[in-house]
């Protein structure tokens, strides 16, 4: 492939840099920049300002209310967004369920869910893991048994991302124990303010409130809500994770986590130099650097080739994408210092003899992106999927 882009491509990511300057409200753009964490409010009036622009499903075809963008487009806008520090769009509904329903929902479940997730109607949450059911997703517990025309729902789901804001959720659940674990799985959508459900925070161990235990108890949910067929969610799962795991490489946000590295590392002094000087670490911010080239010529590739949902190439990019943010925030750890140390982020907040405001919240992106290489399926899922593909395997 070309990797320059054409003057099309270029005038069109002038247009997105111009609506970003345009339309990204300032004080949202300054709280991605310093780190902050965007509460709910921000995120649904960034999201309606897009809505209005009609750029807030990148994936989805025209005919849905989708941009209709072609797979460049959307890389161009993705790294645009970035740059000019416009917060994340929530992925539940826009880039996990709202491809779901468009392949594989009823026109009534389409004409219904999809307008509600673009109007900011409906918030949604994933109802996948359970305890001893994360990695081995195959071996969820959660039943849901056929009563007339409803399904009643019993079991736990844990590690649900802001759950606390939602209110829907998909689920997997399990209507028959027939065949292999991947079979008798069927996905759900469930009304969380149905009668039966409990949701509690679990603790984060960098002081946030991100997931949530969600308990179903006797929760009777219409068979109506029954998206594909029923005892074939597996193929529903798969389809989901594949767009989960390519959104979460990130390389827009690597990109600019790197830029931010190298000036902390260009004002950090060690030895009487600036530590970007330091060949040792100098070493490490280019091996870093390097991977992230590699990754995002290959996220290209994978774009200009994608045809429907992404294949294992997702997977490829899932561990390579987690590992390199890791380590950029390692090494921004280093770079700190003492200053990196695990001190509440109000407590460094202001205090520029110490550390700069962007940088004060280190410590909390440091523990909170220990999680990166562990969910949307562990990273060492990902490798035996990987491994099975290139040799041929089929589960």
């Amino acid at each position: 492939m070309n990797f320059e882009f054409s003057p099309e491509e270029r005038a069109f990511q002038a247009e997105v840099e111009r609506f970003l300057a345009d339309h990204l409200p300032r004080d949202i753009a300054e709280k991605v920049h310093r780190g902050e964490s965007i509460g709910k409010a921000d995120t649904e009036r960034w999201q309606a300002i897009l809505n209005d622009k009609g750029w807030l499903a990148l994936t989805w075809p025209t005919a849905f209310g989708g941009t209709g963008w072609d797979p460049v487009q959307q890389y161009l806008y993705d790294e645009a967004a970035w740059r000019a520090g416009a917060p994340r769009t929530i992925p539940f509904g826009l880039n996990m369920l709202g491809p779901v329903l468009i392949a594989f929902g009823t026109p009534e479940q389409q004409g219904h869910y999809l307008p509600r997730i673009l109007n900011g109607d409906d918030w949604w949450c994933q109802g996948y893991s359970e305890p001893g059911a994360g990695s081995d997703l195959a071996s969820l517990r959660t039943r849901a048994d056929r009563d007339g025309d409803h399904y009643v729902i019993n079991g736990q789901k844990t590690w649900t991302t802001l759950g606390q804001h939602a209110n829907k959720i998909f689920c997997l659940v399990r209507t028959s124990s027939e065949g292999k674990p991947q079979e008798g799985i069927s996905f759900v959508l469930v009304d969380l303010d149905t009668p039966g459900i409990e949701m509690r925070p679990i603790k984060l161990i960098e002081g946030g409130h991100e997931v949530n235990e969600v308990f179903f108890t006797d929760v009777r949910v219409p068979v109506a809500n029954l998206v594909g067929e029923e005892n074939k969610g597996w193929t529903i799962a798969k389809f989901l994770l594949g767009h989960e795991r390519t959104g979460i490489a990130g390389v827009g946000l690597s990109r600019q986590t790197l830029v931010k590295l190298k000036e902390v590392a260009a004002s950090s002094r060690r030895n009487g130099r600036a530590l970007i000087d330091d060949p040792l670490f100098a070493a490490r911010i280019a091996e870093v650097e390097i991977d992230l080239a590699a990754m995002m010529i290959t996220n290209l590739r994978m774009l200009s080739q994608a045809q429907g949902s992404p294949g294992p190439e997702a997977s490829m990019l899932k561990i390579k994408g987690t590992v390199i943010h890791q380590t950029l925030n390692d090494l921004a750890r280093r770079a700190l210092g003492p200053a990196a140390a695990p001190f509440p982020a109000e407590a460094l907040a202001g205090n520029h003899a110490l550390v700069d405001d962007t940088q004060a919240r280190n410590a909390a992106r440091y523990f909170n992106n220990r999680k990166l290489s562990i969910f949307g399926g562990s990273n060492e899922i990902q490798r035996n999927i990987l491994t099975k593909m290139t040799q041929g395997a089929r589960r």
